[in-house]
């Protein structure tokens, strides 16, 4: 399998924390790719007209776009639970990964307004808005966090990689103040080997 990334890509790293606990990582070969909203990489948009991280080509040539996709596919390949195949197991992790998912697409595209938009043109109010969806995301995180247990799946997995793209990109934030069950089960799920792993670059 072959899996158009950037390293600093947190849907990116949702599917290789998943291609690890699954024990997947060492089948996919991994093709770096720029997902810049202006600046677009066309041997990216051949694959996935979005232009958009993670898209995955699959040892049968099938290409797979977006992270929740390529997490399904390489669940069901695995034949594991990552993505649970059924029941209540199944929908808190879907709800879970639509939340985390929510707070990464509001903070991503703040970080796009902040560093790809020229300065003049960015919008105060609006970068605001994105934020709060961050802090409101958060709230109910730190309600839901203290009965995640020792949880590995679709759901957890994207909680790690928001609260890790927090950590890098957005660290005066410091999400950890007031989120003391957050903070406590990151400090646990952020140790395991699929998240050390992936790891994204400081800064």
């Amino acid at each position: 399998m072959k899996l158009y990334y950037s390293q600093t890509s947190p849907f990116v790293r949702k599917v290789l924390v998943a291609a690890h606990e699954l024990g997947l990582a060492d089948r996919i070969e991994k093709l770096p790719a720029s997902a810049h909203p202006v600046d677009r990489d066309r041997a990216l948009v051949a694959r996935n007209p979005l232009g958009q991280v993670p898209t995955l080509v699959t040892d049968d040539g099938d290409v797979l776009y977006d992270s929740r996709v390529i997490c399904e596919y390489l669940s069901e390949l695995a034949d594991g639970e990552v993505v649970p195949s059924d029941g209540e197991a199944r929908w808190r992790a879907l709800v879970d990964q639509s939340l985390a998912d929510g707070i990464l697409d509001a903070a991503v595209i703040t970080r796009y307004e902040m560093a790809a938009r020229p300065e003049a043109l960015r919008w105060s109010d609006w970068i605001a808005g994105q934020l709060d969806k961050v802090a409101c995301g958060l709230a109910e995180l730190e309600r839901r966090a203290p009965d995640f247990g020792d949880r590995i799946d679709v759901g957890t997995i994207a909680y790690g990689c928001a609260l890790g793209y927090l950590d890098v990109r957005f660290a005066s934030l410091a999400w950890r103040d007031g989120h003391p069950n957050t903070a406590a089960w990151f400090e646990w799920f952020g140790g395991r080997d699929s998240m050390v792993e992936t790891r994204p670059p400081a800064g």
